[in-house]
Parts: C-alpha cells; sequence; structure tokens
C-alpha cells in the first residue's frame, strides 16, 4: 500500500515540477542558505519544540537533499532509490502509529526552512496533516521600512505574548487586532511549551519508526535531540515571554481557526489572494466572538462563512472596496410602492437614532439630535423617530439595538458614532431587514452602509475668513482626534487661510492627549504666541454657555465668534428615509455588488455648511460666498496643487487634484501648520478608543512622527 501512495505522491511532484517549469519558476524546494546573506540577519533564537503549521514549512535550510523534492515537498526521485524506500517505510509509520519525532528547523519570517527531517515534511504533508513537532531556530532579520519587515516584526510581538504561530496576517494591524478581539486573559504567562508539544517530547523511536532506519540523511542519524543553537546576538527564554493568552485560550483558538480554516478554503478562499486565512478569520472574531465561533457545529460554522463570503471578498479587494456617494442619488420613482406604499400614518416608518453619549452633554450627539427633529417635522406622523443612549458602545449597544428591533419594531437605525460599528455589524448580520448605517468615513462592509460629511470645504471658507481677519496671519486649530477626515479638515483650514494671506501659520492643538490639554491653558499658550483667531469645535452642547466654538477671536475678555461650520444632519436623515419610503432604498446600493457604499456627502448637498457673523466686512462676506458657490460647481478644489506637508515632502504636484480616497486617508499636515499627529500612547484612555479604531497613523508611521517631533 505504501508503494501505491508513494506513486501517488511523486506524480504530485511531478506535477508541481511541470508547472513550475513552464512559468518559469525554481522547480525544487528553495534553500533557505541561498535566500539570505549573514549581514541580513540581526541573531538567532532558539525557541525550543514548538508546533508549527505544515503548510508554513517551504523548503530546506541547505541544498543537500532539495533535489529530491518538487517545490511542493511532494518526491521526484524514483520508488526504487534508497530515497524512495525510506519515504515509504515512513509512510508505513504514519498509517500504523503516526509520526511523532521532531524535526529540526530554521524559521525565517514566519517559513520554516527544514534542517533535518525533509522526508517527514513530506509525507506529513501528503496525507494532509496540519501541524508537525520542530526544533526551532529563529533566524531575526534586521529591522527596516519594508513591509514584510515590519510586519514580520509585528507578528513575533504576536508569537511572544501568545504563543501562536499558525495565524498570518496580510497587514501588520491584523497581529494586535486579533489580541484585541480575542482579549486578554488575566491568567495568562504561560511558557511555550503547550499540551500539545509536551506530548510529541517523546524519546526517539517511541511511538513510531526508528529514525536511523528510516530518515537517514546526508550520513546523519537523526536520533539524539538536537542541541540547541546559541544565540547570536539576542537572547529570550520562554520563561521571560509575557503571555496575554492563556492555554485554554490558545486551545480554542486553535480549535475554532482550524475548523474555521478547512471550511473557507474548501469554499475557495485560497482563491481570494490578497488576504490570508487569518485575515477571513479575524473578520469572523470580529463578528461574532472566539466563543461563538467555538460553539458552532460544522453546518453552523458553514453557514456562517458562506453568509460572510461577501464580506471575505470586500476585504480582498480591500483598496477599491469602498465606493463614496459624493451626492444624494437622483430621486426615482417606484411605480409599485407608489400604488402600494409600505408604510403610512397608520404603519409609520420606524427609525431610531443610537447615541453614545446623552445629546444635552455632547455637542456631536446633539447636533444628530437636531436631524432626528427635523425628520420628525418633516414627516410627520409618516416616520416614528425613536432615540436611545446605551450603556456602552459593546455589549449594551447590542442590547439596545436588538430591543429596538424587537419591542419597537425598527426599520432603520443610524448608529452616530463609528465606535458603535461593531455592534452595528454584528445587528446587522443578525437582522438583515433592519437597514443600519453607522456614522464614520471609508469602512468596508457590505452589510451595513456608512455616511459622513465633507466638513472640509466649509473649514476651507473659514481658513479663509481667518486669514483675511488676522492681524498677524496667526492662527490657532483645536483638534479633538486625528481620525479619517479631520486630518483633511485641518489641512483645509491651513490651505484656506493661506490661500487670502501666503504667510499665514496654523498652530495645531489636540485636547485630548494624557498632558497639557485643558483648553484654557491651551489658549493662554496660543494668546502669548500673537494667536488671534482659532478654529474650535463645530457645535456647542445645551448646557454650556461658552463661546468656544466654530472660528472666534482670542482676547482678554470673552471670544468673540466669527464664523461656525455646521452640519446639517436632518438634510442627510431625510434624503436617507425618503429612499427607504420611495421603495429606492435597495435601488441605491453601490453599483459593484462587491463594494460597500459610504455617503460622503457636501456642501452641493446641503449637509454642510458655515455661517458667517455681521461683524465679519461685507466684502469678506462676499468673498466667501463666492467661493462657496465655486466648490458646489466642482470650480474650486480645496486640495488642488500644488501642496507639501510640513515636512517639505510634495503631496500634491501643481494642477494636481487630490482623490476622494486621497483626502479620506490623509496623514500629513499641510505646510504652514505646526504641529504633528501624536501616536496613540498620548492619548487619554477615553479617546484611544475611537482613534485606533479610526485613527490615520499606523504604528510605523507614529515611529516617524516621534523621531521628527513638532514642526
Amino acid at each position: 500500500m505504501s508503494y501505491v501512495i508513494y506513486e501517488k505522491a511523486r506524480k504530485l511532484g511531478e506535477k508541481a515540477y511541470r508547472e513550475a517549469v513552464s512559468h518559469g519558476r525554481p522547480p525544487y524546494l528553495p534553500v533557505l542558505d541561498e535566500m539570505v546573506s549573514r549581514e541580513e540577519i540581526r541573531g538567532e533564537v532558539s525557541l525550543g519544540l514548538v508546533s508549527i503549521p505544515l503548510n508554513r514549512v517551504v523548503g530546506t535550510a541547505t541544498a543537500g537533499r532539495t533535489n529530491a523534492f518538487a517545490s511542493n515537498f511532494m518526491p521526484v526521485l524514483d520508488m526504487k532509490t534508497e530515497f524512495g524506500v525510506k519515504w515509504t517505510k515512513l509512510c508505513e509509520a504514519q498509517m500504523t502509529e503516526g509520526i511523532r519525532d521532531p524535526i529540526k528547523v530554521y524559521e525565517y519570517l514566519n517559513y520554516y526552512y527544514v534542517v533535518e527531517g525533509n522526508k517527514r515534511v513530506s509525507v506529513l504533508k501528503y496525507f494532509g496533516a496540519d501541524t508537525i513537532p520542530a526544533f526551532v531556530t529563529r533566524k531575526v532579520p534586521r529591522y527596516s521600512e519594508d513591509p514584510e519587515i515590519r510586519k514580520y516584526y509585528a507578528f513575533m510581538d504576536f508569537y511572544r505574548k501568545t504563543g501562536v504561530n499558525y495565524i498570518w496576517f496580510s497587514r501588520e494591524e491584523g497581529f494586535a487586532e486579533m489580541i484585541d478581539a480575542v482579549g486578554v486573559d488575566e491568567n495568562g504567562g504561560e511558557t511555550l511549551l503547550t499540551e500539545d508539544s509536551q506530548k510529541v517530547n517523546a524519546p526517539a523511536g517511541e511511538g513510531g519508526v526508528k529514525k536511523e532506519d528510516a530518515d537517514q540523511e546526508d550520513g546523519k542519524t537523526e536520533d539524539a535531540k538536537p542541541e540547541p543553537v546559541k544565540p547570536a546576538e539576542i537572547q529570550l527564554s520562554l520563561e521571560e515571554r509575557e503571555r496575554v493568552w492563556s492555554e485554554d485560550t490558545r486551545l480554542t483558538v486553535k480549535s475554532a481557526y482550524y475548523r474555521f480554516q478547512k471550511i473557507y478554503l474548501e469554499k475557495g478562499g485560497a482563491r481570494l489572494g490578497r488576504i490570508t486565512t487569518g485575515d477571513a478569520f479575524l473578520s469572523a472574531v470580529k463578528l461574532h466572538s472566539l466563543n461563538r465561533l467555538e460553539e458552532m457545529n460544522s453546518e453552523e460554522m458553514k453557514d456562517m462563512v458562506t453568509g460572510m463570503w461577501e464580506e471575505f471578498q470586500l476585504l480582498n479587494n480591500r483598496d477599491e472596496s469602498v465606493e463614496v456617494a459624493l451626492d444624494p442619488p437622483e430621486k426615482k420613482k417606484n411605480l409599485f410602492n407608489q400604488i402600494f406604499p409600505a408604510y403610512s400614518v397608520a404603519r409609520p416608518l420606524t427609525a431610531a437614532f443610537v447615541y453614545e453619549m446623552d445629546p444635552s452633554v455632547s455637542d456631536w450627539s446633539f447636533g444628530h439630535e437636531l436631524g432626528r427633529n427635523h425628520v420628525t417635522d418633516v414627516f410627520g406622523g409618516l416616520v416614528r423617530t425613536l432615540k436611545v443612549v446605551p450603556e456602552d458602545s459593546g455589549r449594551g449597544a447590542i442590547e439596545a439595538m436588538e430591543a429596538l428591533i424587537g419591542n419597537e419594531g425598527a426599520d432603520v437605525i443610524f448608529t452616530t458614532t463609528a465606535s458603535l460599528i461593531d455592534a452595528s455589524l454584528k445587528c446587522a448580520v443578525k437582522y438583515p431587514d433592519v437597514r443600519i448605517l453607522n456614522c464614520s468615513i471609508n469602512t468596508s462592509h457590505r452589510y451595513i452602509r456608512t455616511y459622513a460629511a465633507r466638513l472640509f470645504e466649509a473649514k476651507f471658507l473659514s481658513g479663509m475668513v481667518a486669514g483675511a481677519l488676522s492681524r498677524e496671519g496667526k492662527l490657532g486649530y483645536l483638534a479633538d482626534y486625528p481620525i479619517f477626515g479631520v486630518t483633511a479638515e485641518i489641512n483645509a483650514f491651513a490651505l484656506g487661510a493661506r490661500m487670502v494671506r501666503p504667510g499665514a501659520t496654523v498652530k495645531l492643538c489636540w485636547t485630548t492627549l494624557k498632558e497639557g490639554s485643558l483648553r484654557s491653558e491651551i489658549e493662554k499658550e496660543l494668546l502669548e504666541e500673537g494667536v488671534d483667531f482659532v478654529s474650535g469645535q463645530d457645535m456647542i452642547a445645551p448646557v454650556r454657555s461658552s463661546r468656544r466654538f466654530g472660528l472666534y477671536q482670542l482676547g482678554e475678555a470673552e471670544p468673540v465668534n466669527f464664523a461656525t461650520t455646521l452640519y446639517n444632519w436632518g438634510v442627510f436623515y431625510e434624503q436617507i428615509l425618503r429612499m427607504v419610503l420611495s421603495g429606492t432604498w435597495n435601488g441605491a446600493e453601490s453599483s459593484d455588488e462587491l463594494k460597500a457604499l459610504n455617503y460622503w456627502w457636501g456642501f452641493s448637498a446641503g449637509v454642510i455648511d458655515i455661517i458667517l457673523s455681521e461683524k465679519i466686512p461685507a466684502e469678506t462676506r462676499r468673498m466667501i460666498s463666492l467661493f462657496r458657490k465655486e466648490i458646489i460647481n466642482e470650480n474650486l478644489h480645496p486640495f488642488e496643487g500644488p501642496i507639501r506637508d510640513n515636512t517639505g515632502r510634495e503631496v500634491s504636484e501643481a494642477g494636481h487634484l487630490l482623490s476622494t480616497d486621497e483626502i479620506m486617508r490623509m496623514d500629513w499636515l499641510a505646510e504652514n501648520v505646526t504641529g504633528s499627529i501624536p501616536p496613540l500612547a498620548a492619548f487619554k484612555n477615553n479617546a484611544r478608543q475611537i482613534v485606533e479604531m479610526k485613527g490615520v497613523l499606523q504604528e510605523g508611521k507614529e515611529r516617524e512622527n516621534e523621531d521628527s517631533g513638532d514642526r
């Protein structure tokens, strides 16, 4: 029987050999020694005995046996050779008692290269095994800004914290997101040797074929435990590693992951070439939780994977996965809906609004509450509106939304902050007939639609007002979070000021930092530096009578308001609910079924505006009115090059208009902005959640920013 299996394995090897040759690829196993020079390696670390994923074992450490295997690790030599005889003996051992003896490998960039045990790997790959025990020595590359090296360093940190080596992500952020999605155990801290790996640490030959008979290679006998490789530059003992997952958590992750992987790949996950199984698994954990995945039986998990397939396709096309609607869709008539309307005064449409904070204390929630009141005034009894402030943005928000759906019959739910997006997704998957929209920018999920407003258009005009009125052109800008959209607003204000006053500068101050973020202290410092006009928060909460919002003038007395940029959320909500009432909601979906839909409306839709004080000279008000019309008619673009950032780098050449995506993802500050985008650690705890979720800076960018300092 083992001889028949060898011939089948050899045919697989020959097929892989021919395909590699026909496509101009090396037909044999890659050799680590030929791939990496000593100069590229920072040092070596012995990881001890570890269970490693077989699909990450891709080559050999040296060229000694590489020609015996095709690139898929299947044999290519004749069965009558000494190699073929030993392979078949190992095959018999696997079928009777199982191969348990550890191999020896080098790990480099989370791929494994065999030092001893190539045939064991080959046999187990043929039988479709998931893992193999191995004594692992890690070759640590020197750090660089190469994306793959950065990702590998993120993996090493993930491995140090979790002891998990079989999950890989296409983005470096995935590793930290996985820890966040699973959570941190209070009783973590065990060493790497898991129960599984301890079981395989048996004396040579016990419970399997003797290696001197079956796997002797190049005159070497593998019946003794390999000597640990001494680290060249770094020491990393198992006891010193700080675990954040307990043994129980690791076993749960392992069980859920391999069950998910089997179903995901059977459905064709390998064809989604831009993402890994780890990316898809992370998405499933975020949406359903690890415990729920572990509880699913095979049929439930198959249904879950099938239900999430569009989400996986969106992930695979991440860079092109969001269709941004810059204006409301054209009004269409649905004849059937006109004859048989779905909603009436007797059966009104129920629209619910979920606020993270009560509108009486939050200027952001208050703006959306004004929008809800607008809807009530416009539609009367045809639309019934509800509002809720859940206890938290996690479980509390989910329970609140489920109550709105189950008890109140909510047809449409607007969740008004980005922090509510996870709760929105979970409810959208569970209740597909309910239309759920989340207020955030550039979020690629097929289950929900997202919405935001192009406030940067109004900020551009506000900057023009400030530049025209300032005595010396020294301006200030108070911002809360460096998230998608906010950086565009900062830069638009600065560019607007410079348009009317070429020497204008903008001092950027963050109001949610751990240190030095009191508004009174910030304003005092700005005043001492000669700043006379400041762009503050966009709206004031009803309980506060302060004048520190919009564009205001600093002075010894109370600030004086000159302009206010504002959101007309009521206009947005009215347009969306008209689509639902008219039966055209489905017709307003993305033109591409594999894209999510993000509404990002501005002046042209009436969703944002600017209010000018009578204290502004008439000529200046006339200028602003003219430029507002030019923006609406697309004759003026706030981000038309040439534009440089405050490091001197050209971000837009002369005549180039930044694209919608470039504006959304803006992670730089304009040339005339004094300040920087702080790292995550600099923010207060209550601000970190939203910065983690929607922050424009990634870890590498944060390091660059820390190095560059304030400019």
